[in-house]
């Protein structure tokens, strides 16, 4: 076996021990904790019961307050729990401030649903772990992808001769792209096997990825669309359905807005006469249901068995609706231009037998490389877009991350296959605020569009070293605050008048975003970083926390954290931090002597109370 593999088999492994160990509610590992942790939703209100689409109970609920649930993404497994009870497996269907909805996986609802307590806590995916192992154990079967495999992890580059690209014999239907993004476009439509385009903030990648697969389809191509968050997929996906591409929407279905759900399986069946069947059946398995639930918890031998027949009807019932609909599928799937979905949802919607000529994986520096090779069998050329100076995928296994298990299937792909295409001009921020990222990150190839270039104030750091503003841990002793910075963007909140509205506070540290939800205008975005990835605001607000004698900065050390920090404002940029803790580290200290330069360098005795 490639020693390669065998590196990422044993890496799941380890994070597959490290979920089950950190998930796990016992007396070691006490709900306190793991709500503290930002590992369960505790209490959640139900707010909705009904059955989804292949008819497994589906539950809406809400919060009393917003969580810092970064773990909590659309898809991750999870375990609806009470105590006392036998807690029921399922998936969260999304997380959006104190609004949820997530899928148990089970004939029914249980009976404690709508007690008081009820919680929901993030479980192993040994599902998705059970899949990406049995594909890295056929990958040495196929030969042309393990072709592929062995050059991204051979000892030398591969130069891509494919790129000699010819933008001009193409006739784009969007005339507003620029160079790079044409080339881009030709770079995909010529490719022969993989091309990777790296597409920094505010570069107009999605728009770029649309035009390729519009060019791709138009040449006659199935074109396979992927990307590991349901969000990225959805964003593609709505730009090809307003160029009338047809586009099917695997996965996910529940939260996609009307534009996707239209173009999902369930929404092309609508009305359909197979739905009517389908819908026949559905009352019918819930009338067995309701019979059954005449049975309580407490009954006897005979009152079992006739419970558990009826169960067993309904299963049968939800047995034949599930092969109705795959039967319906499979023709939406044939008469598809664009099949779109997370890597796990196109897995599974058994699309393996349809020939895709390309796919275009989003968002490819988030994705794990054994996700990627679950879903790279399917076509026969690949294209990788995203950017490799954000932050990786997340994974929990120390150990695994130090063997590289967080190391993106775009970072393999880059440090490999040469040239990429990059998209050279953001079209989001000002100037002063994208120049410190070209240079560091991009080598001052990253160019901002002629609009955004005039002068002004628009980089602020403000120093709070000698303040005493020191760092500490939050109360629940896991995640560390900074009060002091907290009184300075109450304080800059007020006399630069920034509207909450069109202004975000993000920080590194979860436990600054709680603590900040307790003083900062309940109408302004506050995120983690992480959680604020792909996103942007008018105004942006950092804290950096990090405030101690020995110069530690923690996990700061991994500066695409701050690449993306620095790079979601538009028009202004407010970064609070420690000079005397955090300048001494090269890339701060850069940092620092930038904002000097080409912003506003400011002191926290200007805001003292």
């Amino acid at each position: 076996m490639h020693p390669h593999i065998e590196k990422l088999l044993k890496c799941i492994d380890l994070e597959e021990k490290e979920q089950a160990n950190r998930y796990k509610l016992d007396q070691t590992h006490t709900l306190k904790q793991l709500k503290a942790e930002g590992l369960a939703l505790h209490p959640v209100i139900v707010t909705r019961k009904n059955f989804g689409y292949a008819d497994y109970p589906e539950i809406s609920f809400k919060l009393s307050f917003p969580p810092e649930a970064n773990m909590f993404r659309d898809g991750a497994a999870i375990e609806c729990f009470i105590t006392g009870e036998e807690p029921v497996k399922g998936v969260l269907i999304s997380l959006d401030g104190k609004n949820g909805e997530f899928r148990l996986f089970a004939p029914d609802f249980p009976d404690w649903i709508e007690d008081d307590g009820v919680g929901i806590k993030l479980a192993p995916d040994t599902r998705t772990t059970s899949i990406m192992k049995k594909v890295l154990l056929e990958l040495e079967n196929n030969k042309p992808l393990f072709r592929l495999f062995e050059q991204l992890h051979g000892d030398t580059a591969t130069r891509n001769t494919l790129l000699s690209t010819q933008a001009h014999s193409l006739h784009f239907r969007n005339q507003s792209l620029n160079q790079s993004q044409q080339e881009a476009v030709a770079a995909i439509v010529q490719n022969e096997q993989i091309v990777i385009v790296h597409g920094p903030p505010g570069t107009g990648k999605t728009t770029t990825l649309i035009e390729a697969i519009i060019q791709l389809v138009k040449a006659g191509e199935k074109v396979l669309v992927a990307a590991p968050s349901n969000t990225a997929v959805d964003n593609i996906a709505k730009g090809l359905i307003r160029q009338q591409v047809n586009v099917l929407r695997v996965g996910n279905m529940s939260k996609v807005d009307e534009t996707v759900f239209a173009h999902t399986p369930e929404g092309r069946l609508n009305n359909s006469k197979a739905q009517k069947e389908i819908k026949q059946l559905k009352i019918r398995a819930e009338e067995f249901r309701r019979m059954a639930l005449k049975y309580k918890r407490s009954f006897g031998k005979a009152e079992r068995e006739q419970r558990n027949l009826l169960f067993k009807e309904v299963k049968n019932i939800r047995t034949e609706i599930r092969k109705l609909q795959d039967y319906n599928e499979e023709k939406l799937f044939e008469e598809a231009e664009v099949i779109a979905g997370t890597p796990i949802g196109l897995y599974d919607a058994g699309i393996d037998h349809h020939h895709f000529k390309t796919l275009v994986m989003d968002e490819a520096g988030q994705c794990i490389e054994p996700l990627a090779w679950c879903i790279f069998p399917f076509a026969d050329k690949i294209v990788l877009a995203g950017d490799h100076w954000q932050l990786p995928p997340t994974v929990l296994s120390n150990e695994a991350a130090l063997m590289g298990f967080n190391r993106s299937i775009l970072e393999a792909a880059v440090d490999t296959i040469r040239p990429a295409c990059l998209l050279n001009t953001q079209y989001r921020m000002r100037e002063s605020i994208a120049g410190f990222s070209s240079n560091y990150f991009y080598h001052d190839l990253l160019l901002t569009a002629a609009h955004l270039q005039n002068r002004g104030t628009h980089l602020t750091f403000i120093d709070t070293a000698g303040s005493g503003y020191n760092e500490q841990h939050g109360p629940d002793g896991t995640s560390l605050q900074n009060e002091g910075e907290l009184r300075v963007v109450q304080k800059l909140i007020e006399t630069e008048a920034l509207d909450p509205l069109t202004t975000a506070f993000i920080s590194p540290y979860s436990g600054q975003a709680t603590a900040a939800r307790e003083v900062l205008p309940a109408t302004m975005r506050i995120s983690t970083i992480d959680s604020f990835q792909g996103q942007e605001k008018e105004n942006i607000i950092v804290s950096l926390v990090r405030s101690n004698d020995d110069g530690d900065i923690g996990f700061l050390k991994d500066y695409r954290r701050m690449n993306v920090a620095i790079t979601r404002a538009k028009e202004r940029l407010f970064v609070i931090g420690d000079s005397a803790t955090i300048g001494a580290d090269p890339f701060y200290n850069a940092f620092l002597t930038y904002s000097e330069k080409q912003g506003q360098y400011r002191t926290v005795w200007e805001f003292e109370m």
